[in-house]
C-alpha cells in the first residue's frame, strides 16, 4: 500500500521508521511546510509537498497517515477523504464529538476508512489484559486503577499543546490512553467524576483524578498529570478480579487467589526505534501493520472501532 505521510515531527518519524518494517506498506511521499519537514524528507529521500492535494496530483497513494498537532486532524482528514484516501490519524481523532462524527461520516461517503492511533491497544500488556478478561481465569473484573504521570512535556514544538482549543490539554493528550483501554474493556462509563488542580501561573489543570462506574458494577479510578516537577514518566495499572489481581508495573504479573503467581511474557519480539520521546518497542509496528491490513481489505478496525473512539471523545469533552 502506497502511503503519504503528513507531518514529519516526532510521531511522523516514529511512523516512518515502523513502516520500514512492514513489507505491504511503502511511504512514497510526504506533506509538510517546516524546515524540519524539508530536512527529514530529504534525509529519507521522499518528495515533499505543501498539501495533500498537491501530492495526490503528482503521486499515486491510497492512504494518508496524519501525524500533526491535534487541531489539524479534522481538516487534513477531510481533505484526504475528498481525495479518496484511507486515513490513519494519531489520537485523538478530534477535540469534539461532533467533529469526530463528521470525520467518520465523510469517510463513509467517500467509501474509505478512518483509523485512530490508540496505540495502547497494541501493547502486549493490554492485549494480555483483554485475554484475561475474556477467558475468565480470575473471574469477573471488579475494579481497575490506572496511573499515567509525567513532568510537563518539553518535547512539544511551539505552544499548541498547552492551548485547550488546539490540544484539549491533559485529558485529550495523556488520559485518553487509559480511558480508551477502560472503554474497550468495560464499555461506556455510566458515571464520570473527577477532581483537578494546578499552579496559579498555569491557566489549566496539571493533575486529574478520575472515577468511573461501568455496567455490571465495575468501577475504575485513574490519575493523569503533567507535574511542574522533574518526575520521570510513570505509567502503571492494576485490575482486580473476583479471584485474582493483574498488575502492570514494569512487567505484567498475575496474582491468583489460589496462591499462583504468573509472570506474563510481554516482551516485544521486534523493537523499532521511535522518533518521539518513547523507548524502542513493537507497539507502533503492530498498530500500523493492523491498520494497513484493514485498509487493504477495505474494512474498519476491530481493535479500535468507531463506537469506542466516539465514546472516549464523548467522555473527554465533558472534562474541563
Amino acid at each position: 500500500m502506497r502511503i503519504a505521510l503528513v507531518g514529519l515531527g516526532g510521531m511522523g518519524t516514529t511512523h516512518y521508521l515502523n513502516y520500514l518494517h512492514i513489507p505491504q506498506a511503502q511511504v512514497v511521499a510526504a506533506v509538510g511546510q517546516s524546515e524540519q519537514d524539508r530536512l527529514r524528507a530529504a534525509e529519507w529521500g521522499l518528495p515533499l509537498y505543501a498539501t495533500l492535494t498537491e501530492l495526490c496530483a503528482a503521486e499515486r497513494v491510497a492512504l494518508a497517515d496524519i501525524c500533526v498537532p491535534t487541531f489539524l486532524h479534522k481538516p487534513l482528514a477531510l481533505e484526504a477523504f475528498g481525495l479518496g484516501l484511507h486515513v490513519i490519524t494519531e489520537k485523538p481523532a478530534a477535540l469534539t464529538l461532533s467533529d469526530a462524527q463528521e470525520m467518520f461520516r465523510a469517510a463513509d461517503r467517500a467509501g474509505v476508512q478512518l483509523y485512530v492511533g490508540q496505540v495502547l491497544q497494541f501493547t502486549r500488556e493490554v492485549e494480555t489484559l483483554h485475554e484475561v478478561v475474556r477467558d475468565g481465569r480470575y473471574g469477573r473484573p471488579l475494579d481497575a486503577c490506572f496511573e499515567r504521570l509525567s513532568a510537563r512535556p518539553g518535547w512539544v514544538q511551539g505552544s499548541w499543546l498547552f492551548d485547550r482549543e488546539k490540544s484539549g490539554l491533559l485529558p485529550f493528550d495523556l488520559h485518553i490512553h487509559d480511558l480508551d483501554v477502560l472503554v474497550s474493556l468495560f464499555g461506556t462509563p455510566q458515571s464520570v467524576s473527577y477532581t483537578s488542580c494546578g499552579g496559579g501561573e498555569r491557566p489549566w489543570p496539571e493533575q486529574y483524578r478520575f472515577r468511573y462506574a461501568f455496567a455490571g458494577g465495575v468501577t475504575a479510578s485513574a490519575e493523569a498529570a503533567w507535574f511542574n516537577a522533574c518526575l520521570p514518566f510513570t505509567a502503571r495499572w492494576r485490575v482486580y478480579f473476583e479471584r485474582g489481581l493483574l498488575v502492570c508495573d514494569g512487567g505484567l504479573t498475575g496474582y491468583g487467589a489460589d496462591g499462583t503467581v504468573t509472570a506474563f511474557d510481554v516482551e516485544d519480539p521486534v523493537k523499532v526505534p521511535c522518533g518521539a520521546n518513547l523507548p524502542p518497542s513493537g507497539w507502533f509496528l503492530r498498530e500500523l501493520t493492523h491498520f494497513v491490513d484493514c485498509a487493504k481489505a477495505g474494512r474498519p478496525s476491530p481493535r479500535v472501532p468507531r463506537g469506542q473512539v466516539l465514546d472516549v471523545i464523548r467522555v473527554l469533552e465533558s472534562i474541563r
